[in-house]
């Protein structure tokens, strides 16, 4: 596939701004988003947003005029359409996290598609191929655009879904709020060398610990979307019954209880759980990571008991997932390892300006015209397996744009052959993750510690 030039992406960018079709336009000739519903808008906004005790916050960035960015739900199988008009004074674009999409509706600045400018618009359109939890944000200026509130959450539905009393819908992210409720520095040098730089002040919704109500005895589906620039969760249930029963979008084979449950940035989980009889019994949902643990959100029992029992949810429905054939698959070696290199910063949405981290040697210089050469370049249709290995004492939440892997095996624990599109790898854990190369197009594979992410560990792959 020939890479966009800097030169031919404005090029392209000012005749979608004039004529309000551009790339989105090509999805539509190709086939796959033929027949699009009315798109659904999503304008950028800088907003006041009450995040502390003391006094709203500026300069909070959203979709839409007020609050949190919408939940967007979409039916799988069916097609979807959405505007991006960008009105903040930054170019920014949307990536559709772990949806299955054509390759120019991924979102990603140079690599797929032009920036969105100040008073310009993008259309995306696509047909969600897999039921599940996914989430959007912007892939232009990450750090500061995530940080300050673009994150929100898509539910994919399937009409064959087992049925709920209740279902509720988490977004997690964390703030960087000084003691007077405004922003701060979204990261510090020193911390996005290790871990990441977390933030002050910690939400679920936006809101600290939320309550939500929901039927004495009944059946809760709770989503939850990590879409927070560094944290990693170790999730835990107190006060019901509860198993997840997906993850990252993909039923799991085998339920299991959400006991310090490890998810990273980009990932996401559902639960089922099971609510007390009794009227006004709390259910929590705890991190447990650390040493301060933290209560995210609440529910309460309310009215008679339903006396429902956990047992009848139904399996999830498998989604389409091309199987990885493991006697033809090629290996595909990949390190993930600190760096000394210096890298340019000269894209407008590039890197912090520092390099400090690598894909087999090799640090992403950020969203530049002309990035590094693929990591690996696959044949349509053909099994492959990445062999990935931490050489860190960090941990990494590793995220394959527009193509699901499984997990195959680990060095450090047993695991289950889950369906993904982000993993989290321990330090010096070796990992496999197999995959069929079924989508054309240069795809994105990065670490989703924002941080990391753009000070070097990013590379990717070319389906041709």
């Amino acid at each position: 596939m020939t890479l966009l030039t800097r030169r031919g992406l404005l090029k392209t960018a000012a005749v979608a701004g004039a004529s309000g079709v551009g790339l989105a336009a090509i999805g539509r000739l190709d086939g796959w988003a033929a027949a699009a519903p009315e798109p659904v808008v999503l304008q950028t906004a800088k907003i006041q947003a009450q995040l502390m005790g003391i006094g709203p916050t500026r300069n909070v960035l959203t979709y839409g005029s007020a609050g949190m960015p919408p939940v967007l739900r979409m039916k799988k199988g069916e097609p979807f359409a959405a505007r991006l008009v960008n009105a903040i004074d930054d170019p920014t674009t949307i990536h559709w996290h772990g949806i299955r999409l054509p390759n120019k509706m991924d979102g990603v600045p140079f690599l797929v598609q032009p920036y969105v400018y100040t008073g310009d618009h993008f259309d995306y359109a696509f047909t969600p191929p897999d039921a599940g939890t996914f989430w959007y944000h912007p892939h232009c200026n990450t750090l500061e655009q995530m940080g300050q509130g673009l994150t929100g959450v898509i539910v994919v539905e399937n009409p064959n879904d087992p049925k709920f009393d209740a279902e509720f819908v988490l977004n997690l992210r964390d703030w960087r709020l000084g003691d007077d409720g405004q922003f701060i520095d979204q990261f510090r040098p020193r911390d996005a060398a290790r871990t990441g730089t977390y933030g002050t002040v910690r939400t679920a919704n936006w809101h600290d610990q939320p309550q939500y109500d929901a039927p004495a005895g009944g059946l809760v589906r709770l989503r939850v979307a990590i879409t927070d620039v560094t944290r990693i969760y170790a999730f835990r249930v107190d006060g019901a019954e509860a198993d997840v029963m997906a993850l990252d979008g993909n039923p799991v084979p085998e339920l299991f209880l959400p006991d310090a449950l490890l998810l990273g940035p980009g990932q996401r989980m559902e639960l089922a759980i099971r609510m007390p009889d009794e009227e006004g019994a709390i259910v929590s949902l705890r991190d447990v990571r650390g040493t301060k643990p933290k209560i995210l959100t609440t529910l309460r029992a309310m009215g008679s008991s339903l006396r429902r029992d956990i047992r009848d949810v139904a399996p999830l429905e498998v989604n389409p997932v091309a199987d990885v054939d493991l006697t033809s698959a090629q290996h595909i070696s990949l390190a993930l390892s600190a760096t000394a290199e210096n890298i340019p910063s000269n894209g407008i949405c590039g890197s912090l300006g520092y390099g400090f981290w690598a894909i087999n040697k090799v640090p992403w210089p950020g969203d530049t015209p002309d990035p590094t050469a693929p990591l690996a370049e696959l044949k349509l249709g053909k099994s492959y397996v990445i062999d990935m290995e931490n050489l860190t004492p960090q941990s990494h939440p590793m995220h394959l744009h527009g193509m699901s892997f499984k997990v195959l095996s680990s060095s450090t624990r047993p695991v289950q052959p889950l369906i993904s599109d982000t993993y989290l790898i321990q330090p010096n854990e070796k990992v496999s993750l197999g995959f069929v190369a079924d989508n054309l197009g240069d795809w994105l594979l990065h670490c989703h510690i924002i941080e990391h992410q753009k000070s070097g560990m990013t590379s990717y792959v070319r389906v041709v």
